[in-house]
């Protein structure tokens, strides 16, 4: 069975309503994951890889086709915009990304760009010209799967970019991303005026599949971001002394390993010292020598640490560090830290909330607040210009993965919300 053949199999069809399409929805989610499919029918699309590309301009003759004006920058991000009726009003913003991690999920992304493309396919279908313009985003590279990096297009358009670096990140093939630039059909001074005046958009909203279960649990198709927690990864290295595991005696000894494990076992107590939303977490980790009979000198570990409020976020930043160097000097060792990436939580305004539950409400769903502890794009957006964000129920709260599924009934609800809500700021 097909991917829309899943989705329609136990579709509601008294949800396509007000224009809105559920059928639509289910055949374009499929025909886009035809592009990249894998064997185990996951996605497929790295970041400006040929299959990325295909899949926007997929979408783009979709936006041709509804009447949206469709324009593509240096960094590969495309956009579709639809004029409102009134001149010289400001602009909505919505939209996500088509590119996955390898053997990806189909609804992480691809979901938030057609739920976008849902709404002015409904406006379209029952004559309805907007008030303000709304504007329709497909990023480049969000998931950074490609290049170790992530939120190319959305880091693009905001200027948020080191691109002397940027330029020179390495993908697993040996080719820099100015090599893989040139073939995608731009270059260097195209990609850093993709730099954008941002100041007519007035607000961005993203629609995404959780990756958790508390919408699950809660037996609710959507809920209301609380706020996109922004990430900071420090990479630790602990010094010990590198030895015969015969001829060395236990109590004299400089197990790095066993300094490091003491560590990672014990990040876990921190994250609920500060706030109920942080998390962190050691994800991958180097031994050296990385022998069998050798004990180990130095191990290299990396921790993601994460929370939705930058100040108890850098609070667990601090807090890890402490827990490190305590560690350190317990086992007579030596530590070091090196920041790689801290960016700002995005909080999402009291206003947009209250009117996010007024549109829950009306479409007969109880309001549910839900932090967010992935990255989005609306996390770059974010730091420029106001944002909010839907969650579409994830089951099992499974995400990048081929088994990644959310039911078209809660899909579609999410256009239903989406709609409404922009439609809300329209008045």
């Amino acid at each position: 069975m097909n991917l829309k053949d899943k989705l329609l199999h136990d579709y509601n069809s008294q949800l396509s309503y007000g224009g809105v399409n559920g059928e639509r929805l289910a055949e374009r989610l499929y025909q886009l994951s035809k592009i990249g499919l894998t064997e185990d029918n996951g996605s497929f699309r790295l970041g400006l890889s040929s299959e990325e590309k295909e899949a926007k301009h997929l979408v783009k003759e979709w936006m041709l086709q509804a009447g949206l004006e469709v324009t593509e920058d240096g960094a590969g991000n495309v956009f579709g915009k639809l004029q409102g009726n009134i001149e010289g009003n400001s602009t909505i913003m919505s939209g996500s990304h088509v590119d996955s991690v390898p053997n990806g999920g189909h609804f992480d992304g691809p979901l938030g760009v057609l739920t976008a493309l849902e709404v002015v396919e409904a406006w379209k279908d029952t004559n309805v010209t907007p008030s303000k313009s709304f504007e329709i985003a497909i990023f480049t590279d969000e998931e950074g799967a490609r290049f170790n990096g992530g939120f190319t297009g959305s880091g693009a358009i905001t200027g948020q970019l080191d691109y002397s670096s940027q330029l020179k990140r390495v993908d697993g093939n040996g080719r820099t991303f100015e090599e893989v630039l040139l073939e995608y059909g731009s270059n260097e001074e195209k990609f850093r005026l993709a730099k954008r005046d941002l100041s007519e958009v007035e607000l961005f909203v993203e629609v995404h599949i959780e990756q958790g279960k508390r919408l699950e649990k809660a037996n609710l198709p959507v809920g209301i971001v609380s706020g996109i927690a922004g990430p900071s990864w420090m990479e630790l290295n602990f010094y010990g002394e590198a030895g015969h595991a015969g001829n060395t005696p236990m109590d004299d000894r400089k197990d790095a390993l066993v300094a490091a494990s003491e560590f990672i076992y014990k990040v876990e107590s921190l994250p609920s010292k500060v706030s109920p939303t942080a998390v962190a977490t050691v994800g991958k980790m180097q031994v050296k020598p990385n022998g069998v009979n050798v004990i180990p000198g130095q191990v290299t570990l990396y921790v993601d640490i994460r929370d939705i409020f930058e100040d108890t976020r850098d609070s667990l930043i601090q807090l890890v560090l402490e827990l490190a160097k305590e560690i350190a000097e317990k086992h007579h060792i030596s530590v070091t830290n090196d920041e790689m990436l801290r960016i700002k939580p995005v909080p999402i305004s009291k206003e947009l909330h209250e009117k996010l539950e007024k549109t829950f409400i009306k479409n007969n769903v109880q309001p549910l607040y839900v932090p967010s502890g992935a990255g989005h794009d609306a996390m770059i957006i974010g730091n420029q210009v106001p944002t909010a964000m839907i969650f579409v129920r994830s089951k099992d709260g499974i995400s990048h993965n081929p088994k990644e599924w959310s039911s078209l009934n809660d899909c579609v609800m999410g256009v239903h919300v989406l709609k409404d809500f922009i439609e809300s700021l329209m008045r």
